[in-house]
């Protein structure tokens, strides 16, 4: 990526304000500044502090070891994973606490208490172990979310082997590309797992992706689902078989702070995944603090992380964060609107979830459902909510909170990435007033800044490029083989600081707007714009659930703007509406902002983990080609946008 231009023009404004409520203010872990301001003046002293709270089994002799643009944290330190996600707990009262609640989605239901949890990761770690797995190999992960996800991951932690967790979607080419560049020999599946009604097979997608592929020596299949697969004599080995032979304890393996705990692959613009490596000691002690006051984390909570474990989410908030926290935890199998669209607020009701952290997109999805589904059901038990994922519209965070919340629970609005492994903006709910749309400040410890192309500092409302300043514990170490890339991609763009990748602005109260990924800033008539806005104006027209917008070239603007819109459950598509759309965005931001064309369409390309592929809907406007696409969720939302697309070039050559 290419930085260019020096600013962002920022359009949209928002004025609201909502402070914590005095009750959830007393409660709360922080409940004032004065954090911020002791992290600012020596943030390694407060990072320090809260390792200390981690189980070592040798301390750190330097907390921080920086060799711009790598970095190393608590060297010299040694800890294992599992030990503080298990073991110490497991010595304590929360031995027979919940650590996993867990409902399947044919409606399955078991519950794992942290004895249960360290028995099972004990057990597997010791398959590992018997299939010649050791410190230092890549495991690869590819299940359903089930609990043994979660046990396998912890698995490899325990005796130093690297997971490298494959979302449970992919396909048999993104396994193999995978496994091959991870150069893993061990792959742990399972028969199937299910997704709306239907059993996804697992298995036979495995044996497509390795077969031929003779560094494989053992795929682990666990029995979800109950369908026949084959099973390859020598190579393939039931779950339930190793595990009754295992031995019940393996000795945890001391490991340097500084070892990777996993890699885990994120898209490249080449095509090519990058392999994010993330270290053992900076990773979790980053994932542990923000898990606790991020969600301000009480023993009697039971905390639910909609994403899946295959995304860096599922990493660091479901199992590694929250597990290091003793805290129980929630997983669900399956899709939120199976059998019905209420099956997420039934399980809130059902299981008394007291905090939701979940995406944008299943946010607004809920919304085009209709008010009725959460309306059917008591969430009185929910007192926090969480987004994650990509930045969150006005209007979607106060449904969220409003219809969701019942206007009494604080909304953390979260940014982060893959890369950077842990939450870096987001509020702290006991002491932030927050703003629909904004995830205000940088964590405590934590620098960000917007700059120019020059790396200079933007005015206040004015857009430019986010950078992170300065290392942080669950930054990543590295990609995998390719230290050189990590450089270019990350470091190079604005010499010493972390490119983010994304626009944003800083407001007059100091607090962060995320205006979307760069590569979807468009530049109209000399103007530099940035999707984010368009798309949440809107957004906030009452019959929109959602919006796509990417540029398309113009002979006299340079680029046009071009607006996808999904209409809210029952609302019906005309001239008119999309007349009074393009008339609401002028009104919200300008005529500078107002798409030339608008199509109301069924569907977007989305990926697998809910995010709109606004790269794909570029290409098709653009007459381009798409590119790898296999992290789509849908294939046939390309074809809806190529219908309109060639629907409104047929009626133009019409009036030609």
């Amino acid at each position: 990526m290419v930085v260019s231009g020096s600013t962002i023009d920022s359009l949209l404004r928002e004025n609201e304000r909502y402070p914590p409520s005095d009750a959830f203010r007393t409660r709360a872990r922080i409940h004032d500044d004065a954090v911020y301001e002791s992290a600012r003046k020596d943030p390694e002293a407060f990072w320090a502090e809260e390792a200390r709270t981690l189980a070592w089994a040798r301390p750190w002799a330097k907390v921080l070891e920086w060799d711009p643009p790598f970095a190393k944290w608590f060297v010299g330190g040694r800890l294992n994973v599992s030990v503080n996600c298990l073991d110490r707990h497991v010595a304590t009262a929360r031995r027979n606490q919940a650590a996993i609640v867990w409902e399947g989605e044919p409606g399955d239901r078991r519950t794992l208490t942290y004895h249960d949890l360290w028995r099972d990761v004990n057990r597997f770690a010791n398959v590992l172990k018997g299939l010649g797995v050791g410190r230092g190999d890549r495991v690869t992960i590819y299940l359903p979310m089930i609990p043994e996800l979660a046990v396998a991951m912890l698995a490899c932690a325990r005796i130093g082997a690297v997971h490298s967790v494959v979302f449970g979607g992919f396909s048999a080419h993104a396994i193999r590309d995978r496994m091959e560049d991870a150069e893993s020999r061990i792959i742990v599946t399972a028969d199937a797992g299910y997704r709306r009604g239907n059993p996804l097979p697992l298995k036979r997608t495995v044996d497509e992706a390795i077969a031929g592929l003779d560094l494989v020596r053992h795929a682990v299949v666990f029995r979800r689902a109950g369908i026949e697969v084959p099973m390859r004599e020598g190579r393939d080995h039931w779950w339930h078989d190793l595990m009754e032979k295992a031995e019940p304890e393996c000795e945890p393996e001391a490991m340097d702070a500084t070892d990777p705990l996993f890699i885990l692959y994120t898209s490249g613009t080449t095509g090519k995944p990058k392999g994010v490596q993330h270290s053992t000691g900076g990773y979790l002690v980053g994932v542990a603090t923000t898990t606790k006051y991020v969600f301000d984390l009480r023993d009697d909570d039971l905390y639910w992380c909609t994403a899946d474990c295959g995304w860096v989410t599922g990493h660091s908030y479901i199992v590694y964060g929250p597990l290091a926290n003793g805290a129980s935890v929630f997983m669900y199998e399956g899709a939120p609107d199976w059998p019905e669209p209420d099956r997420w607020w039934r399980i809130i009701e059902e299981r008394d979830v007291t905090i939701l952290y979940t995406a944008p997109t299943a946010i607004r999805a809920f919304m085009r459902w209709g008010d009725e589904h959460p309306k059917r059901h008591d969430l009185s038990s929910l007192r926090l909510l969480g987004t994650v994922g990509e930045p969150i519209n006005p209007e979607a965070w106060r449904w969220y909170s409003r219809t969701i919340g019942g206007g009494r629970c604080p909304v953390v609005d979260t940014w982060w990435q893959t890369e950077t492994g842990m939450i870096l903006i987001t509020p702290l709910p006991g002491t932030t007033t927050t703003k629909p749309g904004s995830a205000t400040r940088p964590f405590p410890g934590i620098e960000a800044e917007v700059v120019d192309e020059h790396g200079r500092r933007v005015p206040v409302n004015r857009g430019g490029y986010l950078v992170i300043s300065k290392p942080w514990p669950g930054m990543l170490q590295t990609l995998y083989k390719d230290p050189e890339r990590y450089r270019e991609v990350y470091w190079s763009q604005i010499p010493g600081k972390y490119f983010t990748g994304d626009g944003a602005r800083v407001d007059e109260d100091g607090y962060l707007w995320l205006m979307g990924r760069i590569d979807d800033v468009i530049n109209v008539a000399g103007h530099r714009i940035g999707t984010m806005e368009i798309e949440s104006a809107l957004v906030s027209h009452s019959k929109v659930a959602e919006a796509a917008v990417v540029g398309k070239p113009h002979p006299v603007k340079g680029q046009s703007l071009v607006a996808y819109v999904v209409l809210k459950r029952g609302e019906k598509g005309s001239d008119a509406l999309k007349r009074d759309l393009q008339k609401h965005v002028r009104e919200a931001i300008g005529a500078i902002a107002v798409p030339d064309d608008l199509y109301i369409t069924e569907k977007l390309p989305k990926t697998r983990s809910g995010k709109i592929m606004r790269r794909v809907i570029r290409s098709i406007v653009s007459g381009q080609e798409i590119g790898d696409a296999t992290t789509l969720e849908d294939p046939g939302a390309v074809d809806e946008v190529r219908k309109w697309l060639q629907e409104i070039e047929g009626s133009r050559g019409d009036r030609r």
